[in-house]
């Protein structure tokens, strides 16, 4: 499938995938006006995100999907969060009108929106700051326009929300930036990173996200995707994977193992800790047995839709980890 073989659709235009929010604890979210900060979702559900941290590490998924802790947000994140605000909003321009300098211009607007709707922004640039922030943003849409032509293109969906039961049941649900589906029904799901690519022995890490966006299409859709794709914008690179139906049926079974394990950790409170090289870009030390903390109180499964919020950490680690990391997936839950 190639950029110019989409065409648009009436999939439904939903909140900006961002990094720092997390979709356990909102039904919806934008800095481009249309939906409200904060609403309480339906029931619990598993992401691509969720499903990283509980792999990566059982207590930093409590940490962020039960106790619900606040985290710092990061200079990179809440940059990135602002990216992809831009190219939502790029792509609800007519065709002619998605240029790079279009893009650029819309920067001021919606971070003064950001800022907004977040409070806990406001200060993390200063008045002084402000031109090189832009500028760094700036660059990461001039890479962007090299790597794709979005005049070319017109998605059917933008900020995408997904919810979907997996196989027995397991729900997932999940924020997919962009998808594309040609005239002919061809499927292709986009996702934008502002870092840089993984080393290759990561692929299949950040690659876990993507599939499970094409498990959920093919359990809502009933099609396999035919590409999945990421953007990214630190290095200028493509990642690119072809699914099939049996390769997502394996995939499947994985993800439902994991959310039976999530389930039984739940259920009995224990969710170890597990030492590894993402400690270091961890905000949870304080609080960490491995690095000598004390875990809160276990507050056990809220009720679907209501929430619980614990004390934040104290004196958060950085929060940038290294390009040849494998990343925290961005994403919801």
């Amino acid at each position: 499938m190639t950029d110019e073989d989409t065409h648009p659709g009436s999939g439904p235009s939903t909140p900006t995938d961002d990094p720092t929010i997390d979709a356990d604890t909102i039904d919806a979210a934008t800095i481009d006006g249309a939906t409200a900060v904060g609403v309480a979702p339906r029931r619990r559900a598993l992401s691509a995100s969720r499903a990283a941290d509980f792999k990566t590490c059982p207590l930093m998924y409590r940490f962020r999907a039960i106790d619900k802790i606040p985290e710092p947000p990061s200079v990179p994140a809440v940059r990135g969060t602002l990216v992809h605000a831009v190219l939502e909003r790029l792509y609800s321009l007519p065709a002619a009108e998605r240029t790079e300098a279009a893009a650029v211009a819309s920067l001021p607007e919606l971070w003064s929106t950001l800022v907004e709707q977040r409070p806990e922004l406001d200060g993390m640039v200063s008045e002084a700051e402000l031109d090189a922030w832009f500028g760094a943003a700036g660059a990461l849409l001039h890479t962007y326009f090299g790597l794709e032509d979005p005049t070319r293109l017109e998605p059917q969906a933008c900020e995408l929300r997904v919810e979907v039961d997996l196989a027995d049941g397991v729900p997932a649900r999940g924020f997919i930036d962009r998808l594309d589906v040609s005239p002919t029904g061809l499927v292709r799901v986009v996702d934008y990173k502002t870092g840089r690519s993984p080393a290759d022995s990561y692929a299949g890490d950040v690659l876990f996200q993507l599939k499970f966006y094409a498990l959920m299409l093919y359990r809502l859709r009933g099609v396999v995707a035919t590409r999945l794709r990421l953007v990214y914008l630190g290095d200028a690179q493509l990642l690119e994977y072809a699914p099939d139906e049996a390769g997502l049926l394996s995939f499947e079974r994985g993800v439902v193992a994991l959310w039976r394990a999530i389930e039984q950790a739940s259920a009995t409170g224990v969710f170890p800790a597990r030492r590894g090289r993402l400690c270091d870009w961890c905000s949870f030390q304080s609080i960490c047995p491995e690095f000598g903390g004390t875990p809160p109180p276990y507050p056990g499964l809220p009720e679907d839709g209501a929430a619980v919020t614990a004390p934040a950490p104290t004196d958060p680690a950085p929060t940038d980890p290294p390009a040849t990391a494998a990343p925290l997936p961005s994403g919801a839950d």
